[in-house]
This record gives C-alpha cells, sequence and structure tokens, in this order.
C-alpha cells in the first residue's frame, strides 16, 4: 500500500480556534463555535481512523491511497478517502455521529437520532457519495481514462447504529473496508504500470486544498467583537509588542521576530481573504509604515497601489512565507 496523499491541515478547525480564542467566553456565538469545532474534530478523527485501517492492512493488488482529495470536474468536489488500483478506484465518505441513523431516501436524508432523544438532520451521505462517483467518473472521461468506480460509506465506529440502511447504497464499518475492497470485481482491461502512475501524478497535481470562508464572514462576527493582536507562540498571550527588529510579549517576556506570520495567517481565516496596509497596522498594534514593510515581506499575492493595495495568502503555498532576500 501507498499513500499517495494524506488529510491536509484543516483551515476550518484552525480557524474555528483562532476565533474562539479571540472572543469573550461570555460572547453569544461562543457556544456555537464550540459545536461547530467538536464537530470537525469528530470528522476528522473518524477519517484518520479509516486510513489507519487502510495504512495497516495489506491489499493483494497494487493500490494508491489518496485521503482528503478535492478535484474539479462540472464542479468542485472533495473525497474523504480514494483507493486505486489497476482495474478500479473506490471512493468511501466517512462519517462519525453517534446514535441511531436513519438514511431516508425521499427525499434524501441522514436522520440521526441521539441517546437523549435529540433528532438532527444532514445531507444524505448516500447522494454525497452518487455526486462524486459521478464527477469523478467525468474527470476521468475528460482525461481519456476508463477506470470501473464503486463506492461506500463508512460509519468511523460500530457505536454508530444503522436503524434504516440505505437500499442500494453500501455501508460499512473500518474493518469491513479491506474484505470489501479485496471482493470487487476485476472486469476489463486494467491499467497498465505506466498510465497508472501517470493517473496518480494528475490527481496530485489538480488536488486543490480547501479554502473556507473567514469565520467572521460565515458567523456574522463584528471585527470589533474580536481581539486584535499578535499572539505570542510561546505562551499563546495575544498583545506581543513590535520592539526593533522582533515582536516581544509583555506577560512571559519572550521575543519571537517572526510572530506577524501566523498573526497574519489567523486574520486570513478569522477576519476577511484580504488585509490593506491600514488594516494590518491596525490588527497589529503598529504604525502604518511597520505593517507595509511586514507584508511586502512576505509571499503574499497583492493588487492595487498605494492607499489602494490589499494582500491575500494563498494557502495552497508550501514552504517559506518570508521573500528570498
Amino acid at each position: 500500500m501507498i499513500t499517495a496523499k494524506d488529510r491536509d491541515d484543516s483551515l476550518s478547525l484552525q480557524g474555528l480556534i483562532a476565533t474562539q480564542s479571540r472572543l469573550s467566553v461570555q460572547h453569544a456565538i461562543a457556544p456555537i463555535l464550540a459545536t461547530k469545532q467538536a464537530a470537525v474534530e469528530a470528522g476528522i478523527g473518524g477519517e484518520e481512523r479509516v486510513a489507519e485501517v487502510l495504512r495497516s492492512y495489506t491489499f493483494p493488488i497494487k493500490n494508491t491511497i489518496f485521503h482528503d482529495l478535492s478535484l474539479s470536474s462540472d464542479s468542485t468536489f472533495q473525497m474523504d478517502h480514494f483507493f486505486k488500483t489497476p482495474y478500479y478506484g473506490v471512493i468511501l465518505e466517512t462519517k462519525n455521529i453517534s446514535g441511531s441513523l436513519n438514511f431516508k431516501e425521499n427525499p434524501p436524508q441522514l436522520v440521526q437520532t441521539k441517546e437523549n432523544g435529540v433528532v438532527h438532520s444532514y445531507e444524505s451521505l448516500v447522494v454525497q457519495l452518487e455526486r462524486n462517483l459521478e464527477l469523478l467518473t467525468a474527470w476521468l472521461k475528460s482525461r481519456n481514462i476508463h477506470l470501473p468506480l464503486y463506492g461506500a460509506v463508512v460509519l468511523a465506529y460500530p457505536k454508530q447504529i444503522v436503524e434504516f440502511p440505505p437500499s442500494k447504497t453500501t455501508i460499512l464499518f473500518p474493518n469491513m473496508i479491506p474484505p470489501y475492497i479485496k471482493n470487487l470485481p476485476r472486469h476489463g482491461k486494467k491499467l497498465e504500470l505506466d498510465a497508472f502512475n501517470r493517473l496518480s501524478a494528475e490527481l496530485l497535481k489538480c488536488h486543490r486544498i480547501y479554502i473556507p470562508k473567514p469565520i467572521s464572514e460565515t458567523y456574522q462576527i463584528p471585527f470589533n467583537e474580536l481581539q486584535s493582536g499578535v499572539r505570542c507562540v510561546t505562551c499563546g498571550t495575544i498583545g506581543m509588542i513590535k520592539v526593533p527588529r522582533t515582536w516581544h510579549c509583555p506577560g512571559c517576556k519572550a521575543n519571537n521576530h517572526l510572530a506577524h506570520i501566523p498573526a497574519l495567517r489567523e486574520w486570513f481565516l478569522v477576519f476577511k481573504r484580504t488585509i490593506t496596509n491600514s488594516e494590518c497596522g491596525e490588527f497589529m498594534g503598529g504604525d502604518i509604515d511597520t505593517a507595509k514593510r511586514i507584508l511586502q515581506s512576505m509571499e503574499l499575492d497583492s493588487k492595487g497601489a498605494f492607499r489602494y493595495q490589499s494582500y491575500t495568502m494563498d494557502f495552497r503555498k508550501k514552504g517559506n512565507p518570508i521573500k528570498n532576500k
């Protein structure tokens, strides 16, 4: 087994955590963000459980595995796990929610009943899986690649009780994944090694990391209700002070000359997708000239000029966020 792609770090989770630390604990939106954070973490935990099963099992057929893969066909689509062999591909969609589950079909809906009787409804995983199968088929066809596709919904833990399963979709627990994959039919002509490897390279090249809306925009949080300032990377306190050539934390007395980098990352996840010199100066508690130097020193995309200039962070870029001198 070869894992070609692991999960991306969740920008949604990073934004939720950063936002909560910049809000008053009494803020009305705080419990909503905490609930959303717990749901995101549960989803990540479920996907990691499935990934661990796939990592630990030796399949008797050549394969490559992609976790958290986002592609674009007629529209953008994201797959929790894609298991690729020369004979077929398998999409696995994972869900980690407790209680009794009812897969309704008319209309399509996943209904959860918790132990305390509280009922929640979600988009049907069956519809999501079918959509991903359709979009991936189109993506492959546009590249003249013919590979049979299969799919299953994976419930991360056996404690999840399926009261009413879907009539046509396979439901698995993680330990059922290897025998399910191993027993899939191998019809038709298989991909030759070169084609198999080219497909892996094309999938990686076309992957696009999911970039969420800033949390303040999603939850309509006014900027003045969020604490501004540079966070100390040592103690976590917000409010580092700019001194010559570095940032100083009044709390733990630590100095860090690059503390503005994670602070700006938080800005783009929490406040806005763009930032101007004046916004940066106000956010960091410094003057506009210092803010301008900081923004120009980083690998940010910019548009406009003078007082109309704004910057954005491309989260898809890897590596050093500081421009080469």
